[in-house]
């Protein structure tokens, strides 16, 4: 039998006349007619299934993945390892095709993933609350921006000029309908400007975004930071990397109100960007307006440890007056490979890990720093992901030099800030070994210098 078994000129014509309309047009009258199309769409003719097959071959030729490269890029997803449990797992009927888990009694599984996922993001960010998973980082940044604006009401959002520009360009889009104002803190030798940020603070400021380690890779001092936004009564929402929080004290400890990040590196492919998840986890106190859904544990009518959803503030399951958000859905299938991957590591293998890459960015920091023509752009300290600048050298004509020789040496920071035209971000994961940060230093020397010639 077909998985798809289209509908015939009979089917058409009784549904038609079971809902009492007369033709298909007639299901689309109040559809403006400036917007109508009125002509068929514009397709190639049909090919058979293997033509198709090789033309999709021919076109995902054209990509290069992670694997067909030594690749240092970054700036916020990571070519991580992913151990074979992930996809073993993950590729169970039970797991890969379940529905929304609104039914408790058939969901068991789907609701205790999401508990133990709440459960090691608390661990990992030091907040006491946990939802189960939003969409990404930027859209997770933008939801807490939301929650931080219904908490105070308050008109402006200060936003550290090193967060993620992608984290910035969600909340500037998603805050517009606020009417509440944006205002950028300027960078310090890479990190946020504490006395700028002391000096725009004032009773109107909704919330202050940082990033820890932040976008250009520098360890930001939240404990220098918090106090004086929490002391103006205003929120600090801090976008994290979770496997830096291996080897860096949590959010919590400082007083963080709210801590987002990408779930991405944990336990999930690159994928051409996608799909991904994001984590959110805040102090107690706002329990009630997250977003997305909790899962929480109980006790069945027998005395059993069972699991239901404690919480959702969805405009689909509450007044919508009173709904914080319309997230319709939950990356709940990647989170549970993060969930997978974070107990396939443990706490002792999330340290180890966070150890060796600190080793080796430090390595590979020291190594760049030696080539000429390149310079460090800040001397803070870093934990997978540093930046540097390669003065008067055109940026992307050298990464297309070091792509040649199947080197992908970083992200162009002149992509985000013209400031920064001169600027590469280099990521380092367990993945890339000494001798690849050694490939990577000859390459770029030889690309620098063959640029500066041209």
């Amino acid at each position: 039998m077909s998985r798809y078994t289209s509908a015939t000129d009979d089917d058409r014509r009784a549904m038609l006349a079971a809902i009492g309309v007369e033709s298909v047009d007639a299901l689309f009258e109040d559809v403006p007619q400036g917007v109508r199309l009125d002509r068929p769409i514009d397709l190639p003719p049909g090919k058979p299934e293997q033509e198709v097959y090789a033309y999709l071959r021919e076109l995902a030729a054209r990509n290069v993945s992670a694997e067909d490269e030594i690749t240092f890029l970054g700036a916020g997803m990571y070519d991580h390892y992913v151990p074979a449990i992930v996809d073993s797992i993950l590729s169970r009927s039970e797991v890969l095709t379940p529905y929304t888990p609104y039914q408790p009694e058939v969901s068991q599984g789907t609701l205790q993933v999401m508990f133990e996922y709440q459960t090691a993001i608390s661990e990992l960010t030091g907040l006491p609350v946990s939802n189960a998973t939003l969409y990404e980082a930027p859209s997770a940044v933008a939801s807490a921006g939301w929650l931080a604006y219904q908490s105070n009401r308050r008109s402006r959002f200060l936003v550290s000029r090193a967060l993620h520009p992608h984290s910035r360009q969600a909340l500037a889009a998603t805050s517009a309908g606020w009417g509440t104002a944006i205002e950028e803190i300027p960078l310090a030798d890479g990190v946020t400007d504490a006395d700028a940020l002391a000096a725009a603070l004032g009773d109107d400021v909704c919330a202050v975004f940082l990033q820890y380690p932040n976008f250009l890779g520098a360890v930001e001092d939240l404990e220098a930071l918090v106090p004086a936004a929490r002391e103006a009564g205003a929120l600090v929402i801090v976008q994290c990397d979770a496997h830096a929080l291996g080897v860096l004290r949590p959010p919590g400890d400082f007083g963080v109100d709210i801590a987002v990040g990408e779930g991405q590196p944990l336990g999930n492919r690159l994928d051409y960007g996608g799909p991904s998840f994001g984590f959110f986890a805040a102090q107690e106190q706002y329990l009630r307006r997250m977003p997305g859904r909790i899962a929480g544990e109980t006790t069945d009518a027998d005395g059993r440890r069972g699991f239901v959803l404690t919480l959702q503030t969805r405009e689909q399951h509450i007044r919508r007056e009173k709904a914080t958000h319309n997230i319709t859905t939950a990356q709940t299938l990647n989170a549970l490979a993060g969930v997978i991957y974070l107990s396939w590591l443990g706490r002792e293998g999330l340290v180890e890990l966070g150890e060796l890459m600190l080793q080796r960015t430090a390595y590979a920091r020291e190594a760049l720093a030696a080539v000429d023509g390149v310079e460090l752009l800040h001397e803070q300290p870093v934990v997978r992901e540093f930046a540097v600048r390669l003065p008067g050298a055109d940026v992307e004509a050298v990464i297309d030099a070091c792509a040649a020789q199947g080197v992908n040496p970083g992200y162009a920071l002149g992509r985000d800030d013209e400031a920064l035209a001169d600027g590469l971000l280099v990521a380092i994961t367990e993945q890339r070994t000494k001798a690849d940060i050694d490939r990577l230093a000859t390459v770029l020397k030889a690309a620098v210098r063959e640029v500066a010639r041209v």
